[in-house]
């Protein structure tokens, strides 16, 4: 994974934490959380708070997540908002933190010059042993505080505050005036500074999950399903939903995404280049077959990959055929080819329409079509780090440096130009170009 950490691809946009100030802020917000503490000076984090390092340091890199339900987070600043989520076991958990940090971020940084906001995500499940408890997870809810509970003791300042105003007597009870000035000396003048976070209740209702092998759970449709990415057997009979499928029912999973009117073909999508995204999908199958095959493909172009598909023409799997015929198509060289949901091409010829599921969709089209390697590392980062480590190293190679070159300088512009307009991400605006340096590619 080192070729990813050095161009910016693998723990990219991490905070770094290394004053003394920070480090005793996080341990005490750590301890608070889960009763452990790093001895570590110096390390990273993402928009939750976890650290790879100390992930290592402590043999458990679910330590703020345990059992993958009910994730908590430490924010020791709000610049937190454009850091990824590490290990995400729900699509939407990382959304719902960085809405969270924007909806609070003036009363979030006031909080944070003086000590950490430990909190966490829960739902109505402490638990995901079973395929039923996807099911209950229908909402999340956040609850939040400083270590020394600023939030709290200003709530319960604010409550003395109008028993104070409203209570007849309430200007000659001694005791509560003294709490009262007891509190503000903690908490400041709420009257002229409240002290109080939003946490609205945020629905789950369409995502992913990274349980039971992975599973798309889409219930908010007009015809709902669960897809999972292994076999669907192991799930069981008495899911309250009446379709389950996995990708092995393939016919299914297509007349699902066009009966929710989810997907639409590149080649009729408006504002972009199909032909150019067809050929680069075509490339990154030759690449895949070429790196099986032993070939070098150090510093690899266009022409190369060329050279290498007529090489290796034989080898190459229907999908490379099949968007080829599509290609031709769309070139005005070919007529129509008939690809329908058996053929290995189908969900590579796809990508979601402009719709409030958009990005989960386009993640499920990612794993449905993985030699699409772009679109992989784009959409579903979890799965295209799982698939890397397994690749011959003339793939790692030419995948690492194909990424840096072609997305990582302009990756708004990157995924307005393959999946439509969208707002940006982990806190860019289009055509922002940015540079990594540092062991963990922290962007400058």
């Amino acid at each position: 994974m080192k070729r990813l950490i050095q161009h910016g691809l693998m723990f990219g946009n991490l905070i770094e934490v290394s004053s003394p100030a920070l480090v005793a802020r996080y341990n005490r917000a750590l301890e608070s959380l889960t009763g452990k503490t790093t001895s570590l000076t110096d390390f990273h984090i993402d928009i939750s708070g976890y650290s790879p390092e100390i992930g290592d340091e402590l043999g458990d890199h679910l330590y703020m997540n345990h059992g993958g339900c009910n994730r908590q987070f430490i924010l020791l600043t709000t610049d937190q908002k454009t850091a990824p989520l590490l290990n995400a076991q729900f699509s939407t958990s990382r959304g719902i933190l960085r809405q969270f940090i924007e909806r609070n971020e003036s009363q979030l940084f006031a909080l944070t010059t003086r000590d950490a906001v430990a909190g966490e995500l829960l739902n109505s499940v402490y638990a995901v042993d079973d395929p039923l408890a996807l099911f209950d997870i229908r909402q999340i809810t956040i609850e939040a505080d400083t270590t020394e509970a600023h939030v709290s003791d200003a709530n319960r300042l604010e409550g003395m505050i109008n028993r104070f105003r409203n209570e007849d007597d309430g200007w000659l009870d001694d005791v509560l005036i003294a709490d009262m000035i007891t509190l503000a000396k903690k908490t400041g003048d709420v009257t002229r500074q409240p002290i109080a976070l939003k946490t609205p209740m945020f629905k789950q209702e369409n995502f992913w999950s990274a349980h039971f092998g992975g599973v798309y759970l889409f219930q908010n449709m007009d015809h709902p399903a669960l897809i999972s990415r292994e076999d669907k057997e192991p799930l069981g009979n008495k899911l309250p939903i009446k379709h389950v499928f996995d990708f092995d029912n393939r016919n299914q999973v297509a007349k699902f995404l066009e009966y929710n009117d989810l997907v639409e073909p590149i080649v009729k999508a408006r504002g972009v280049d199909a032909a150019a995204i067809l050929q680069q999908k075509m490339d990154f199958i030759v690449v895949d077959v070429a790196a099986d095959a032993g070939e070098d493909l150090s510093g690899a172009t266009r022409r190369d990959i060329r050279a290498l598909a007529r090489r290796y023409g034989r080898d190459l799997p229907q999908e490379f055929h099949g968007l080829a015929d599509l290609l031709r198509w769309a070139n005005g060289a070919g007529k129509w080819p008939k690809i329908t949901s058996e053929h290995p091409a189908y969900f590579y010829t796809l990508r979601a329409r402009n719709h409030a599921d958009k990005d989960l969709v386009n993640m499920l089209l990612a794993e449905l079509s993985p030699k699409d390697i772009r679109q992989l590392f784009i959409c579903h980062k979890e799965r295209f780090y799982r698939d890397y480590m397994s690749w011959p190293d003339a793939k790692k190679g030419y995948v690492a440096e194909f990424l840096a070159r072609d997305y990582m300088v302009d990756k708004a512009g990157a995924r307005a130009a393959l999946f439509g307009g969208e707002t940006p991400m982990e806190g860019e605006t289009p055509k922002q170009v940015q540079r990594f340096t540092g062991p963990w590619g922290g962007a400058v």
